[in-house]
C-alpha cells in the first residue's frame, strides 16, 4: 500500500494507490469473514463459493466492506508512519478512481495547528492581591453561627416573624378553587417573601391547629394571566411552628468551634484561615493572568472542529452530571427555557479560549521539556504515582503503583508534573507588581475574540500515553492537578479513528 503525503494550511492529504492484487486479496478476506451471512439455495450457510454469492447478490457484494477496510488500514498506516501529524477531526474520504488498475483514494483531514509562541518570559503584570476586611471575618463568623443553629419546636406561642411553619392552604378566586392554589404540609418561613404579598404577614399571630381565612391580591404582573390582579381568599391551617436559635458570638460558641478558650482566639483564627484562602486565590488569579498573556502573545488559528469538539465535551459533561440526579439534558434545557443550540452559541467564545489555552500551554510545556528548562525525574514520577495510589481508596480506585506502570499510564503522571512545572516556570520568570498594567495583545484576531481572564486556564493538556502506532484512537487524560484551573481538565486526544 503506497501513499503520498501533502501538507496544506491546517490540513494534510494522504493519497493511496491500491494495486489490483492487493484489492483482490482484501475482497477475498471480506468474503471469508462474511460468507456465513448469505443464504444460497442448495448450500449450508458459509459453504457457498465466492463466485456463487457474487452471481446471486451482485459482483460488488463485498466491495463496501473491502473499501472500508482498505481505508482504515491506510489511515492507520499513514498515522503510524507520520508522528508529526495530529488529526483533530474525522478524515474526508474521496475515491478518486476504481478500475482494473486498482483503487486510488485520498484522505483529507484537519490537523492540530502549529502554535508559534510569542513572549512567555519578562512579562510585567499587575499583581492580584486580596485583603481580608473586617466584614469578611464577620460574615465568616455569621456563617459558622448559622451552621450551628438549633431548631426549637414552639408549643406555647403564636406565629411570629422569622418562624418556620407547616401549613395546609386552599385558595379561591370568586369562590372557585384554581390550579396550584391548594397544598398540604407546605413549609414556609415567615418573612421569606416566597408567597404572594400579604400572605405571610397574615399568618403572624396564628396558633397551632388554628384555621384562618386570609385575603390577598395577586400582582398585576403575575405569571398566570387568569390570576393576575385578582383578589383571592386562602383558607390556612397551621400544623406546627419552629424557630431557629442561633448561638451568641461569645466564649461559649468559640469553645464549641474548636480548641479556643476565648472568642477573640476563635476570631483571630478565622481571619488567619481567610488570609490563607486568599493567598490560594491570589496564586490562581495571577497564574490565570500570566497564562492569558502568553496565550494572547501566541500566533495560530484554531480549527472550528476543535471548538465544536470542546462544546461536545462540555455538553457530555453536563448530561452526565444531570443523569446523576435522574435529569435528562433535554428536560434541563426546557426547564431553563434554553436549548442545545443556544448553549453552544453562548459558550462558543469560552470554548475557543479553552482550546487556545490548551494548545499554547501544551506547546510551551513541550518546548520547555525538550530544551531542558524543566526536568522531571523518575523519582518525581514514582512519588506522583504513589500519591495517586494512596488517594485511591477514597476515589473508588484499588490500583497499585505496579498496575499503573504495567498499563502504560506512567506518561500521564509525568505529563502532570511537566504541566505543574510549566506553570511554576511562568510564575518564576515573569513579574507581578502593584503598579504594572496588564499586557494586552495587539493582534487583530485577539482584539476580536479576547481571552477571558476567568476562563483562561480552565483547560490544559494531558499528552497521549499510547505509542504513536496507536494514535488513531481517541484517548482521554486521567490525571488532573489541584488548585490552578488551567490544570483541571484533561486532554481530549487529537487522534481519532475513522468510524
Amino acid at each position: 500500500m503506497n501513499y503520498q503525503l501533502e501538507k496544506m494550511e491546517g490540513k494534510v492529504k494522504f493519497t493511496f494507490e491500491i494495486l489490483p492484487a492487493e484489492w483482490e486479496e482484501e475482497v477475498n478476506n471480506v468474503y471469508l469473514k462474511t460468507k456465513s451471512r448469505f443464504n444460497v439455495p442448495g448450500f449450508r450457510r458459509g459453504h457457498a463459493s465466492r463466485k456463487m454469492i457474487e452471481n446471486i447478490y451482485g459482483q460488488g457484494v463485498f466491495f463496501d466492506d473491502a473499501v472500508n477496510n482498505i481505508v482504515k488500514k491506510g489511515y492507520s498506516k499513514a498515522l503510524s508512519e507520520n508522528d508529526d501529524v495530529y488529526p483533530v477531526d474525522e478524515p474526508k474520504v474521496d475515491i478518486e478512481s476504481f478500475d482494473d488498475k486498482g483503487i486510488k483514494f485520498s484522505l483529507e483531514v484537519t490537523v492540530k495547528p502549529t502554535v508559534k509562541l510569542g513572549a512567555y518570559t519578562g512579562i510585567n503584570l499587575e499583581k492580584v492581591e486580596y485583603t481580608v476586611m473586617q466584614s469578611d471575618v464577620d460574615d465568616a463568623i455569621e456563617r459558622d453561627r448559622r451552621a450551628h443553629k438549633r431548631i426549637n419546636d414552639i408549643k406555647d406561642r403564636p406565629v411570629k416573624d422569622g418562624d418556620k411553619v407547616l401549613i395546609d392552604f386552599s385558595g379561591k378566586v370568586d369562590g372557585i378553587k384554581f390550579d396550584g392554589g391548594t397544598a398540604e404540609n407546605q413549609t414556609l418561613v415567615i418573612g421569606s417573601k416566597t408567597f404572594i404579598p400579604g400572605f405571610e404577614e397574615q399568618l403572624i399571630g396564628m396558633n397551632i391547629d388554628e384555621t384562618r381565612d386570609i385575603t390577598v391580591k395577586f400582582p398585576s404582573d403575575y405569571h398566570a394571566e387568569n390570576l393576575a390582579g385578582k383578589d383571592a381568599v386562602f383558607t390556612v391551617t397551621v400544623h406546627s411552628i419552629t424557630e431557629e436559635i442561633i448561638p451568641e458570638a461569645d466564649d461559649g460558641f468559640a469553645q464549641e468551634m474548636g480548641p479556643y478558650e476565648k472568642f477573640d482566639e476563635y476570631k483571630k483564627d478565622v481571619k488567619a484561615k481567610l488570609e490563607e484562602s486568599n493567598k490560594r486565590r491570589e496564586r490562581i488569579a495571577n497564574e490565570n493572568n500570566i497564562i492569558e498573556a502568553v496565550v494572547n502573545n501566541a500566533e495560530f488559528t484554531v480549527p472550528e472542529c476543535m471548538v465544536n469538539t470542546q462544546l461536545d465535551y462540555e455538553l457530555d459533561n453536563l448530561a452526565q452530571n444531570l443523569a446523576q440526579s435522574n435529569f435528562k439534558l433535554e428536560d434541563y434545557f426546557k426547564y431553563i427555557g434554553s436549548s442545545v443550540e443556544e448553549f453552544r452559541q453562548e459558550r462558543r467564545n469560552d470554548a475557543l479560549t479553552t482550546v487556545k489555552t490548551r494548545l499554547v500551554i501544551e506547546q510551551l510545556a513541550k518546548e520547555l521539556d525538550q530544551s531542558g528548562k524543566i526536568k522531571v525525574t523518575d523519582e518525581e514520577v514514582d512519588a506522583k504515582i504513589d500519591e495517586y495510589v494512596k488517594a485511591g481508596p477514597q476515589n473508588g480506585n484499588a490500583l497499585t503503583a505496579e498496575d499503573i506502570k504495567q498499563s502504560g499510564q506512567t506518561e500521564l503522571f509525568r505529563n502532570s508534573i511537566v504541566m505543574d512545572k510549566t506553570i511554576e516556570f511562568l510564575m518564576q520568570n515573569n513579574t507581578f507588581t502593584k503598579e504594572a498594567k496588564k499586557e494586552k495583545s495587539t493582534k487583530e484576531s485577539d482584539k476580536k475574540e479576547p481571552a477571558k481572564k476567568n476562563t483562561a486556564k480552565k483547560e490544559t493538556v494531558k499528552k497521549e500515553t499510547a505509542d504513536k502506532a496507536e494514535k488513531s484512537e481517541t484517548k482521554d487524560g486521567a490525571e488532573s492537578s489541584a488548585e490552578t484551573t488551567a490544570r483541571k481538565t484533561t486532554k481530549r486526544s487529537a487522534k481519532k479513528t475513522q468510524e
